[in-house]
């Protein structure tokens, strides 16, 4: 069961690097809809200041695409726990 767990958990990992690999020597682009919409507000009111900034940028979108990747990746697998154990029957000891 262990073993089958942290198969899978490398697979999701391996599933959200791979892209990235794969990509990296071209001109892949990838965008997240903040940067697109700070370049629409700032088309439409070019005095647009900002009123917060992150604590910490990524060195490169494909890192914070990676990040964001793997929290979706974690949420889900721990919705999926979630859920798997709530679902499940429960499990009697077993009398000898």
């Amino acid at each position: 069961m262990l073993k089958r767990n942290l198969l899978m958990l490398f697979a999701v990992i391996a599933l959200a690097i791979l892209p990235l690999v794969i990509h990296h020597g071209g001109d892949a682009e990838f965008a997240g809809a903040d940067g697109e919409a700070e370049a629409v507000i700032t088309e439409i009111r070019p005095d647009y200041k900002p009123w917060a900034s992150p604590l910490w940028e990524p060195p490169s979108g494909e890192i914070e695409s990676l990040l964001f990747a793997l929290q979706a990746a974690i949420g889900a697998g721990l919705v999926g726990f979630y859920f798997g154990r709530r679902t499940s029957p429960a499990k009697r000891p077993e009398v000898h």
